[in-house]
């Protein structure tokens, strides 16, 4: 990575963020802009560094469905900062239909003769917003449409990826900017590992090209192919732009073993009290000229402070002990007098911003084991609801012990704070009650893998009917399999029949759920056709 990469005509400048998750607790009445404003934040950088683009790595919106007035806001700051007379200073000379092949106005917005941008944005969805529905649209798209956004890095195949960049070219200096939007992790993970992703390189002179891939998907490990290992990637990379990761890693870290380098810039704001997203928040100015960059740090300014801390009871023994007839007032002390000192931190922390929201987030995280019993903490959040912008949870109560069985307690996972029950995966919660429950409980007729999609799709993404839909698709599709078998009319072959198909589809994996899922949008679709000829 070079020191020092002067701005000039073979220069480019691109600012870079990823998961600005728009709309996140947008109906709160202290955190509810916190998006909006940080946004506006960003896009102004992007215009007073006067960058040649602007490069997001997916999550632009918190919801699948964003409301009007995150889409609204959206649209305003984009009109204010993406448009103008500024020139654009760099060309695309690669095949545009096949960059955004998946737009009905498959070129750069900047070359619209109907547009006037001076700050193109280039950017792949993320998890949150990705494509839904039997049209397969995200909210991109009609950013795209707006003429707003460059929307790139679509895949249409469940078994296949073919990765085409998009070729940029600034006096002598060129960039091939690969891209893929959010993908099921295990489905990805599978297709590099059966050799089904490939990145194509320019024609001509593929040497003296910058390679840059911009990704969404889990980079630390959540199970045995839950993530996107590092060396999966191809060795001809030269910077790889992570998304989803929401802790700051933005300083390019190289990786030795694929000799690229990797910036993780995080999220522009806290989804989440735990300790990543506690770490100062940062956006990307990038410098690229020939095969040489520098990425400054920008820290974020309007950024709500977020202040995490761990305390364990049973190592303050000299103040308390859970046989002591008022331990649970001494505790109760103990948490106030550490949140003061964490607001005191916090007040010092914003002498001199002006543009940092006053109320802080902090999270103090108990350890109550030994013995000792967690309190109530509403009226303990009452004494902070002027100066906190979480009162509500702010303690988390833990306590380390050996689980007695395996089965969920779905009680105690829903009495946790609602930020921590936000961040659970529900198909993981499906798998988890089919793989701990009793015999008489598990599916015969469904995948754990069919049920979860299903569950999820209901609700991360309002499909009502999914779970519905899924039961009557594969009741239909069991139906055909047998009369096409021919199976004789009884419940011990019928059942043995059922086994042998459930077991091909588990090792079919989590794409069954998927083409389940596919199957209902089409459906979909022919009823609202029969609706509208009614």
């Amino acid at each position: 990575m070079s020191a020092l990469v002067l701005d000039d005509e073979d220069t480019f400048k691109i600012l870079i963020a990823t998961d600005i998750h728009l709309g996140y607790l947008e109906k709160d009445a202290v955190r509810g802009n916190d998006t909006f404003v940080t946004f506006d934040e960003i896009m102004k950088h992007a215009k007073e560094n006067e960058v040649d683009f602007i490069l997001l790595g997916g999550d632009l919106f918190h919801d699948n469905k964003p409301s009007r007035k995150a889409m609204h806001s959206c649209l305003e700051i984009m009109r204010k900062y993406c448009m103008g007379d500024k020139p654009i200073l760099f060309d695309i000379i690669s095949d545009q239909a096949v960059n955004f092949g998946s737009s009905r106005f498959p070129w750069v917005n900047y070359q619209d003769e109907n547009l006037n941008i001076s700050t193109p944005i280039f950017s792949v969805h993320g998890n949150h917003d990705d494509p839904t529905g039997a049209d397969g649209l995200c909210a991109l798209d009609l950013l795209s449409c707006a003429g707003l956004v460059n929307h790139f890095g679509r895949s249409r195949s469940v078994e296949k990826l073919e990765i085409s960049p998009i070729l940029l070219q600034k006096g002598s200096t060129k960039i091939a900017l690969y891209g893929i939007g959010s993908i099921p992790d295990e489905r990805l993970y599978r297709m590099f590992v059966n050799k089904q992703v490939t990145m194509l390189r320019p024609r001509e002179d593929e040497e003296s090209w910058f390679n840059m891939f911009v990704i969404h998907q889990n980079r630390s490990k959540h199970g045995a192919t839950n993530y996107i290992p590092e060396q999966f990637l191809d060795d001809f990379l030269d910077l790889v732009i992570w998304g989803h990761e929401h802790e700051c890693k933005i300083t390019p870290a190289r990786n030795e073993q694929q000799l690229f380098y990797v910036t993780q810039p995080g999220s522009s704001v806290v989804t989440s009290l735990s300790p990543g997203e506690a770490v100062k928040k940062h956006i990307g100015l990038l410098r690229v000229k020939g095969r040489k960059m520098n990425l400054q740090k920008i820290p974020l300014q309007t950024v709500r402070q977020f202040l995490i801390e761990d305390v364990t009871l049973a190592n303050h023994t000299d103040l308390f002990s859970p046989e002591q007839p008022n331990v649970m007032q001494k505790v109760q002390a103990f948490c106030q007098q550490k949140v003061e000192e964490m607001l005191e931190e916090a007040e010092r922390d914003r002498l001199g911003n002006p543009l940092m929201p006053e109320k802080p987030l902090i999270r103090l995280r108990v350890d109550y084991s030994g013995g000792f019993e967690p309190f109530t903490t509403m009226r303990f959040s009452q004494k902070f609801v002027d100066r906190v912008a979480n009162p509500k949870d702010i303690l988390h109560f833990t306590r380390h012990r050996e689980s007695k069985d395996n089965a969920i307690d779905f009680d105690m996972l829903l009495s946790r704070p609602s930020s921590e029950v936000l961040q659970l995966r529900v198909e993981d919660l499906v798998k988890e009650y089919f793989q701990t429950a009793e015999k008489n409980m598990q599916l015969s007729l469904l995948t754990e893998q069919g049920m979860g999609k299903a569950v999820q799709e209901y609700v991360d993404k309002e499909e009502r009917d999914a779970i519905e839909e899924l039961i009557n698709y594969q009741l239909e599709k069991t139906q055909r399999y047998l009369q096409e078998r021919r199976v004789e009319a009884s419940e011990e072959k019928i059942d043995e029949e059922e086994r042998k198909e459930k077991r091909k589809e588990v090792r079919d994996g989590a794409d069954e759920a998927r083409e389940e899922l596919t199957g209902l949008g089409g459906r979909r679709e022919d009823e609202v056709r029969e609706q509208d000829c009614r």
